[in-house]
């Protein structure tokens, strides 16, 4: 794949990251709660997730317009969702009522901090982009 072509690649996948971040999450809680809503249903907790991710899928829209000058954006976007999803997945492998989230958030989430990874922008040996 060339340059050009994996930095339209990348910004593809920060805006369909950044619109599912901003209101997917929220309508896969009410359409899928057994992947997606921790039980029992706790709405001060979802607000706040919600809050979190909506705020990032906006900033993850305005990295889609030049990823280089937002590569450390995209990196956290990446490691705090493998993370997100590691975390979750040993807790609802420790508790069989949650067992739904392995089929649901924990692959999601785990796809989407391998893909920007795989397509962040690479930095040089000194550490620019």
């Amino acid at each position: 794949m060339t340059e050009g072509r994996d930095s339209q690649t990348l910004r593809t996948v920060l805006v369909v990251v950044g619109l599912i971040f901003m209101f997917g999450v929220g309508l896969l809680m009410r359409l899928w709660p057994s992947g997606w809503q921790w039980q029992p249903n706790q709405p001060e907790y979802e607000q706040m997730f919600m809050g979190v991710y909506a705020t990032l899928g906006v900033f993850l829209l305005i990295a889609s317009r030049n990823p280089t000058a937002h590569r450390s954006l995209i990196a956290f976007a990446a490691w705090s969702s493998l993370v997100h999803a590691g975390i979750m997945g040993v807790q609802a492998i420790r508790d069989t009522a949650e067992r739904g989230h392995l089929m649901g958030d924990v692959p999601a989430l785990a796809i989407v901090g391998v893909v920007l990874l795989v397509l962040a922008p690479k930095t040089t040996s000194l550490g620019q982009t």
